[in-house]
């Protein structure tokens, strides 16, 4: 037991000394030795948790999309315990979420957004972005409503382009603005078939 705490004691520092050297030289410019000398730990004990560098940034990217995730299954439960049913007012609130949390973790978002990440990492992002498409298409089919499949893939790519955005955004109050705007402009949007 003892070791097991140990063990994720270690692997904590190391994903947060792995953030903050990502955060200030950028995925590619850094090494190993700097994330295990910002963490206090040896090179043995990170190749003991990760397969390298790349490994650290993927769970990096991880845990955040599980915050993510979290934030956004929340609000849309607030929502519909407030009434809300209606799929695609529950799809803006999820995004909302999403963004809003980009914007609480901006410095972390942006390693993601940024385009300086591990070889491959792009497939990574169009995964999950396909994902969230799934998880849209699954409010719609709970609510008994047709899924629009040309709908969904503009707030996907919107969505996608937003949050690149709005982590660019220095001023929080800036990045909330566009975040708002983005919002209420999907907001707006409705099925040709309408």
């Amino acid at each position: 037991m003892r070791t097991s705490v140990r063990g994720a004691a270690t692997r904590s520092a190391l994903l947060d000394a792995a953030a903050k050297v990502f955060r200030t030289v950028g995925f590619a410019k850094a090494g190993v030795s700097e994330v295990v000398a910002q963490a206090g730990a040896s090179v043995g004990s990170l190749y003991h948790h990760f397969t390298g560098k790349a490994d650290l940034f993927q769970a990096l990217y991880e845990e955040f999309q599980q915050r993510q995730q979290d934030r956004t299954h929340q609000a849309v439960a607030e929502a519909r315990t407030a009434g809300e049913s209606d799929p695609t007012r529950l799809m803006n609130t999820a995004a909302r979420a999403y963004l809003e949390g980009c914007i609480e973790e901006r410095e972390t978002a942006w390693l993601f957004f940024s385009g300086d990440s591990p070889p491959g990492f792009d497939s990574t992002m169009r995964d999950r972005l396909t994902e969230w498409t799934d998880r849209n298409v699954a409010l719609f089919r709970k609510a008994d409503e047709p899924v629009d499949e040309a709908l969904l893939m503009v707030v996907s790519g919107a969505m996608l382009l937003a949050v690149t955005e709005v982590v660019r955004r220095e001023d929080l109050a800036q990045a909330r603005r566009l975040a708002d705007d983005v919002i209420a402009i999907l907001a707006r949007l409705e099925s040709p078939r309408s």
